[in-house]
């Protein structure tokens, strides 16, 4: 059946301009599995100056992005396309590749990471597959191009990458070539910067079933090797949330863990929080208190990883309570440190009786 993203007006404006190119990787794998397609990349055997100049003489905006890479991003209807000029790989170190352009289409499939991510479709729904990827996506076997030592050693993220797909779209056993290749490189992934580490296990942790996929990579040695500390066992039934899932996996020190895999601070603070007593009760009152201080979607978080997933929905619905004084509404009471002082007393009464108490009791709690 012809994709229905192929008919989206944007992408036709696209490729009228560029006629020779393609819809490449997870665009084509998606509509394949019919899952939605969100971001469509191309590729072309032009080179990325005729591929510019082609969308200004069709009025399209076209910005040189990556053009040494010879990556071109199409303006269209305020959305991006990225347009790239078909290569082969030169030389590889286990981390970057040089490239060299080329027109040859097979040659530009050879040097992708699994066969799922090879195919290319004509704008007239026309599916290459040099490899067999819809073959493999049918049968939910995530497999590599060619040898699969080869490719790992081409670039040792591939290693995770592999995980995240197979979480994916993987089903039943895994490819045994590509766990007997994992096995072997994992030393590889040491020179790996954080970053891009921490950017795959997000990944891996935000697939709808990650289990299978996480107790592989610890049976392969790649969990003791980039996230020693988890514990598999514990992800349960959590929601597709990486942090909340890394909460509960991850057994270790979470400033460590951050200064390791170069967290974002948000993502410090998130972790921070969601492993900070106390967890959620079903009392209203006491509800009421923790979200008086902490987000709703942190307080959730905490009665998942307390095991009272059952709390969430109603955690999610209530509403914040909201302390109804501040220290302007105290000075004919107190001034200086003894404002404070009783700001803090009123609001620690507040939160006692379950945070219902409206401002002129407040006000009353604090005249004494």
């Amino acid at each position: 059946m012809r994709p229905v993203f192929l008919d989206d007006a944007d992408l036709r404006a696209v490729l009228a301009a560029v006629p020779r190119a393609r819809i490449v990787g997870g665009a084509v794998r998606d509509a394949l599995a019919g899952i939605a397609v969100h971001d469509i990349d191309l590729a072309t055997p032009d080179p990325p100056q005729a591929v510019m100049t082609s969308l200004r003489a069709a009025g399209l905006k076209a910005v040189p992005t990556g053009i040494a890479h010879g990556t071109v991003t199409a303006v269209a209807g305020h959305r991006g396309f990225e347009i790239t000029t078909l290569r082969h790989d030169v030389e590889t170190d286990g981390r970057h590749a040089v490239v060299a352009f080329t027109d040859d289409w097979q040659a530009d499939a050879a040097r992708r990471d699994f066969t799922l991510n090879a195919m290319s479709m004509s704008p007239d729904g026309t599916l290459f597959d040099y490899f067999g990827g819809a073959d493999d996506l049918r049968a939910g076997r995530v497999r590599f191009v060619g040898e699969a030592a080869t490719r790992i050693a081409e670039d040792y993220l591939r290693i995770l990458r592999f995980f995240r797909f197979h979480a994916r779209y993987g089903r039943g056993a895994p490819d045994a070539a590509a766990v007997a290749a994992i096995r072997a490189g994992v030393g590889g992934l040491a020179i790996l910067s954080p970053e891009r580490v921490w950017s795959e296990l997000k990944r891996i942790l935000a697939a709808p079933e990650p289990a299978a996929s996480l107790a592989l990579m610890r049976e392969t040695g790649v969990l003791a090797a980039v996230l020693p500390e988890a514990d598999p066992a514990a992800l349960g039934d959590l929601p597709a949330d990486p942090l909340l899932r890394l909460a509960a996996i991850y057994t270790g020190d979470i400033d460590a863990l951050a200064e390791r895999l170069r967290l974002s601070g948000a993502e410090r603070e998130t972790l921070l929080a969601l492993r900070t007593p106390p967890a959620p009760i079903d009392d209203e009152a006491e509800l009421r208190r923790l979200l008086a201080d902490v987000p709703n979607a942190i307080v959730a978080g905490r009665a998942w990883l307390a095991g009272r997933g059952a709390l969430v929905p109603r955690i999610l619905a209530m509403a914040r309570p909201v302390f109804p004084l501040r220290g302007r509404d105290l000075q004919a009471f107190a001034d200086g440190p003894a404002l404070g002082e009783l700001l803090r007393e009123v609001r620690a009464w507040w939160l006692a009786g379950g945070c219902v108490a409206d401002r002129a009791a407040c006000l009353e709690r604090a005249r004494g």
